[in-house]
């Protein structure tokens, strides 16, 4: 990974938990160079996109599986804590090593095959989402998950916190896409759970705890993945509203009428003005801040030309300007509205608190008064977009972090949005997972025997607690740790 350092190498944070030299000496006789002790190669795998450093003692970068077998059980025999990632994507600091000890990079495991006839792809968890996609398309076949970061993020870290993206309410998300897993337990054992058949019944489906466990119950090394058929052809029209709640009343109505696009973005008038002025144009002459709803159709050329006419009457019915692509080209032009405005909230505020939270669509309208109400009252700006398909939200309270009342004021909304959410039938957490930065709302999800559940399985797999410790379960406020200077090659510019 590479970053803009801005001292050379700013420590900010600190192991928790030391590892014996011994230990770790040990495994570098094992496994050589693929162990680095370096104090540079140590700082770069000591935070994720959350920004926030805690010190590993040693990363292991290995070549084959078989390596990270090795790793745990060594690890386990001497309680080391063990921390797997992927590139380091994740903004809820879930890579982050908070117990020092070791970290595992999956970057070299990276191997991709495509079975052309059965729409499989066998993929090792190191692979970067975007490539699998890639060579699926080159067979005729399409893997949806497509979170933001798909260039740069691993199939492994989508597994460990079951990504989304925009696909999602047409197609699903991670975990509707995995046929079989393969991986290690703490103690190093290799384990496979299901195979690479269309059917699986025998015996629990310990795939799908894994699945969402954020490398808490088991390292994922490898994956088959269900494809399916590449689109013939796409189709995106991006209409504009005259508030939040007419945007959100109209698209239920598109929803009632059994469309289902493949693509259905939302940005409230705060994310448009702030693309708006990163791109120097407006969306629509004479709109300026209108909020706006981009869909996009896909499928074959009869059924899009058939739900093409269907979505153009409910804009001219519903929307108060809609602009139609009429190529990819125009189309990559209407799309640049939804690519600008998250780095574009920084005018806004210099910090950020991005919540991925997911609303039940009965319940759209009641959120959007929800949430202007909100920004009321914590005098905050609150720009807001995410996928309307299956209510997946990005709302982004932005404050001044030396501000100690717009602090505070960040801090008591994000307190209460999450409270609101669960109030509503949703969830704190759509698809970026818990990690470190939700840990204080986990338990306004879920209630004492729920937790209780959820432990009693990582006590059963990991009894002495080496993987990913100090996570999710552990009261973290992230947002009170100061954040590493750093630009990442994914960060928006």
């Amino acid at each position: 990974m590479q970053v803009a350092l801005t001292a050379k190498f700013p420590l900010a944070g600190v192991s928790l938990m030391k590892t014996s030299a011994q230990v770790t000496a040990s495994l570098k006789r094992r496994l050589g160079a693929t162990v680095d002790v370096s104090e540079k190669g140590c700082w770069a795998a000591s935070f994720d996109s959350s920004k926030i450093s805690f010190l590993p003692e040693a990363v292991i970068t290995p070549r084959r599986e078989a390596d990270i077998g090795v790793v745990l059980e060594l690890a386990n025999r001497h309680r080391v804590p063990v921390t797997v990632r992927g590139r380091g994507t994740t903004l809820m600091g879930s890579a982050a090593p908070v117990r020092g000890g070791w970290v595992v990079d999956m970057r070299r495991l990276k191997k991709i095959a495509i079975d052309a006839d059965a729409g499989m792809a066998h993929v090792q968890a190191g692979a970067v989402t975007g490539a699998i996609q890639d060579a699926a398309a080159v067979h005729g076949w399409f893997y949806p998950p497509d979170p933001s970061s798909k260039a740069y993020c691993t199939i492994g870290g989508n597994i460990a916190c079951n990504a989304g993206g925009m696909h999602g309410g047409k197609y699903g998300v991670t975990r509707d896409f995995i046929i079989a897993l393969r991986g290690y337990l703490p103690t190093g054992e290799l384990v496979e759970w299901g195979t690479a058949t269309k059917k699986f019944a025998a015996g629990f489906n310990l795939r799908d705890l894994w699945i969402g466990s954020e490398g808490m119950l088991g390292i994922v090394t490898g994956a088959v993945l269900k494809l399916v058929p590449q689109p013939a052809t796409r189709w995106t029209l991006l209409t504009s509203f005259p508030d939040e709640t007419a945007a959100l009343t109209a698209i239920k109505t598109l929803f009632r009428a059994r469309v289902q696009p493949a693509i259905c973005e939302f940005l409230d008038r705060e994310s448009v003005l702030c693309a708006e002025r990163a791109t120097g144009k407006t969306v629509f002459p004479g709109q300026a801040g209108r909020p706006v709803i981009l869909l996009e159709l896909a499928g074959s050329v009869s059924e899009v030309d058939d739900l093409k006419l269907e979505v153009l009457a409910w804009a001219q019915a519903h929307a108060l300007g809609f602009r139609e692509a009429r190529s990819r080209e125009e189309a990559e032009e209407l799309w640049a509205v939804r690519r600008k405005c998250s780095g574009a909230m920084f005018e806004l505020g210099d910090a950020k608190l991005n919540e991925d939270i997911v609303v039940p669509m009965k319940n759209y309208e009641k959120f959007a008064r929800y949430l202007a109400g909100l920004k009321k009252k914590s005098g905050l700006h609150i720009p807001t977009f995410g996928h309307l398909a299956d209510g997946n939200l990005h709302v982004n309270i932005m404050y001044h972090r030396a501000d100690a009342k717009d602090t505070k004021a960040a801090e008591a909304a994000v307190q209460n949005l999450m409270e609101t959410v669960v109030r509503l039938g949703g969830a704190i957490s759509g698809e970026h997972g818990i990690g470190l930065a939700k840990t204080p709302f986990l338990r306004i999800q879920h209630s004492p025997a729920q937790v209780r559940a959820m432990q009693a399985v990582k006590k059963a797999l990991d009894p002495r607690d080496i993987l990913n410790p100090g996570k999710m379960f552990q009261e973290v406020r992230i947002w009170k740790y100061q954040k590493l200077q750093v630009h990442l090659p994914w960060d928006h510019k």
